[in-house]
């Protein structure tokens, strides 16, 4: 069974909360949480207190993508804020001591890829990611269209071996759900298309069959 994270990033910030019970009305397995410096990528989102207020108000999975430039400073304070998982990513300055402290934390510990990263970047990680979050289009914005060679990344992953969780965010919709199913994906993030969704629920009951 494929899974759906939901990213808030897409949602109407006006009303972030009515955002939440949408994605956990409709069955979603995750809240995907994007935190964006304007450094590391070309855009700026969320910050921990809104984690820390999201968790004090819904009982869910908070999926934390750290798209910064120095992300192990921030480990600490998303994961008393309440995250679940925190993804970084492998470009970053301090991966690997992140990656460390992730785990000193308990939580699910990520690496994310960019586009222009090569599978095989996985490879000198010392320790095996619990998940890897592969970018499938240019991370910063949502509404962009999926790079198409991103499937065939995400079929080398598996080909050398990885036996984690794997993620792909960016441009994902119901032409190409299947595809990254099929290449490996077991957790589909879903932003403007979700909220997009006349139907959400029949939606997520959609990509929940997928792979079965």
């Amino acid at each position: 069974m494929s899974k759906i994270a939901a990213s808030i990033l897409a949602a109407n910030t006006m009303y972030m909360g009515d955002a939440v019970r949408k994605i956990l009305d409709s069955g979603c397995d995750a809240i995907h949480f994007d935190v964006m410096d304007g450094v590391f990528v070309p855009n700026i989102s969320f910050g921990p207190n809104l984690l820390r207020d999201m968790r004090q108000e819904f009982d869910a999975f908070f999926d934390v993508h750290l798209m910064l430039h120095d992300p192990l400073q921030y480990i600490d304070v998303f994961a008393a804020s309440g995250a679940d998982a925190i993804t970084v990513h492998v470009e970053s300055e301090t991966f690997s001591q992140a990656m460390k402290k992730i785990r000193t934390r308990g939580l699910r510990a990520g690496a994310s890829l960019k586009p222009e990263t090569p599978a095989s970047a996985l490879l000198n990680i010392e320790e095996a990611p619990d998940q890897v979050l592969v970018m499938t289009v240019e991370p910063g914005f949502g509404g962009q269209e999926l790079m198409p060679e991103m499937i065939q990344k995400i079929a080398d992953i598996r080909k050398q071996g990885y036996k984690g969780v794997i993620e792909a965010d960016g441009g994902i919709n119901t032409d190409n759900a299947k595809r990254l199913a099929n290449a490996g994906v077991d957790v589909l993030v879903l932003g403007t298309t979700f909220f997009e969704s006349t139907d959400p629920k029949e939606l997520v009951r959609w990509i929940h069959g997928l792979g079965k």
